[in-house]
């Protein structure tokens, strides 16, 4: 009799198995669907990817100040050519630079730090335009040497576009003006067999005045 109710102490007192699967399915109670996620950089091409810390110059405090830590990107978009930096922070995604390279535009390496360099651009990074002196500082040399020739041979190659663009437009202009410049041209053609019509007709006029009369 101690012995049943020993065993039966023991189960009560026996903890139940947490993991154990009971074979019940429990449905959901709301099904989320998969949202496409757009960046903006879908028609854009990655030309340059590296981590590294972003720093903007505070004029007013007279010192720099932490953009954020992140990667920075070139982007090159597939139409248009246009070459621009991006750069967002690692956990936020906030974005901390959002400006196009123009070829006014050179970076320069950071007096007493071969890591970091400095550079000028119109940011949109804060949804309007604001004049920002920027540095931005990586992890090796080697990555702030690859950043700093790839931002000028991108500057380079759209200053060259942009005297292509001159070009082909002056071009264009001077098309223009010849073409126009030939119009009073054609005109007076046009009008010049008029005149000699009306020079035969006074000589046929001319001469049949000078004819004598016929006798009767």
């Amino acid at each position: 009799m101690a012995s049943t109710e020993g065993d039966r102490r023991e189960e009560e007192e026996a903890p139940h198995n947490e993991d154990e699967d009971t074979g019940a399915q429990v449905a959901p109670i709301v099904k989320l669907e998969e949202v496409a996620v757009t960046t903006g950089e879908e028609d854009e091409d990655a030309i340059l990817d590296l981590k590294s810390k972003l720093y903007r110059f505070d004029k007013d405090g007279n010192q720099w100040k932490e953009r954020g830590a992140g990667t920075v990107k070139l982007l090159k978009h597939k139409q248009s050519g246009k070459v621009r930096l991006v750069m967002r922070q690692s956990k936020t995604l906030k974005i901390c630079a959002n400006h196009l390279v123009l070829p006014t535009m050179s970076v320069q390496e950071h007096a007493g730090n071969d890591k970091s360099c400095v550079w000028h651009a119109a940011d949109f990074a804060d949804g309007e335009l604001k004049n920002e002196l920027f540095c931005i500082r990586f992890g090796s040399v080697e990555n702030c040497k690859t950043f700093m020739e790839m931002f000028t041979e991108v500057a380079e190659s759209q200053k060259s576009k942009e005297e292509n663009k001159e070009a082909s437009s002056t071009a264009g202009l001077l098309e223009k003006l010849s073409v126009e410049e030939k119009k009073p041209e054609d005109k007076a053609e046009e009008e010049a067999p008029p005149a000699k019509e009306k020079e035969s007709k006074s000589e046929d006029a001319e001469k049949k005045a000078e004819e004598p009369a016929s006798s009767t």
